[in-house]
């Protein structure tokens, strides 16, 4: 047992993929009950498509479904007897984390899914792009269709922004020799391009109520502790702002000595967070789904340094 304190760190949009956790359900009991009270939440259909392993990278049923597993994993490392130091979250994840601290009810943050999936459908197509280059090397590549979504690491940044935009600047830092991969994602999140989308859910956004943490909540838009529960603004705006998920997670490496532990589909944030010097890492699931032995397995792993 690793006897420093946890975080738990839950990815966001682009980790998804087809049966992600699927192992875990009907085989956890704490897991299989979360899952059965979010997923009904949001679409009748969505437990049998997550089950049945259909594709899950259009962001109507991408951002649900992580939501729901991170939720979920979360829930289930709570019900072990970890008490979290904190918790962070990449994009979507951060609004699990914030359910999970109590700042929202479960019902509510489905209901503003839903809302913003709606609005959603109507936003202009586009996408991320995965760049391996500084913020300050891309600078030159940007336009106003296309900036810099998240800052993931010293030399990782995800890009956003409408379709023919972003490809053209796709290949242009290929031609100057940039390691670029698009995201699962076929929305421009992160970027102003839906920005007027998030606005028109702001309504839906203040008529629930936002509570005190209970847990510390680090936000990566903020990259320091939510002491207060925030405003409706601040969580309706989120898809449209930038990530700082680097120097989030380098304030809090530098404020305590901590075990990260990745509470959601892959194992993206631990890589990231490998790449830190301070960086004790352990993700809760394979880097894809391997079968439902490999999910148990690696849930039991987890299990034995944290408890």
């Amino acid at each position: 047992m690793d006897p420093r304190p946890v975080v738990l760190m839950f990815p966001g949009q682009g980790a998804q993929h087809a049966r992600m956790a699927a192992g875990l359900y009907g085989h956890d009991p704490a897991f299989t009950a979360t899952m059965d009270r979010v997923l009904p939440l949001f679409d009748d259909d969505l437990r049998s498509a997550w089950l049945d392993g259909d594709p899950v990278d259009d962001a109507e049923r991408a951002q649900p479904l992580l939501f729901a597993v991170d939720y979920a994993l979360g829930a289930m490392v709570l019900g072990w007897g970890v008490r979290p130091w904190a918790l962070v979250g990449h994009s979507i994840g951060e609004l699990a984390a914030a359910t999970l601290a109590g700042i929202f009810e479960v019902e509510d943050v489905a209901a503003l899914l839903l809302e913003r999936a709606r609005l959603l459908a109507e936003a202009p197509p586009g996408g991320m792009l995965a760049v391996a280059a500084s913020a300050a090397e891309v600078l030159p590549y940007l336009r106003e269709d296309v900036v810099v979504g998240a800052e993931n690491a010293p030399n990782q940044v995800l890009l956003a922004g409408s379709a023919a935009p972003l490809a053209a600047v796709q290949r242009a830092l290929k031609a100057d020799g940039f390691v670029c991969l698009r995201a699962k994602s076929d929305r421009p999140f992160h970027s102003p391009a839906i920005g007027t989308v998030c606005q028109r859910a702001l309504p839906a956004f203040r008529s629930v109520p936002l509570k005190q943490p209970r847990l510390r909540l680090w936000s990566a838009y903020t990259t320091e502790p939510l002491t207060e529960p925030g405003t409706p603004e601040f969580w309706c705006m989120q898809p449209a702002s930038v990530v700082r998920f680097w120097p989030t997670l380098d304030n809090i490496l530098s404020t305590q000595d901590v075990h990260l532990v990745e509470a959601g589909p892959g194992q993206g944030l631990s890589a990231i967070a490998r790449r830190h010097p301070r960086g004790v890492v352990t993700p809760l699931l394979p880097d894809r789904f391997r079968g439902p032995e490999a999910d148990r397995a690696a849930v039991q792993a987890a299990r034995s340094r944290l408890v």
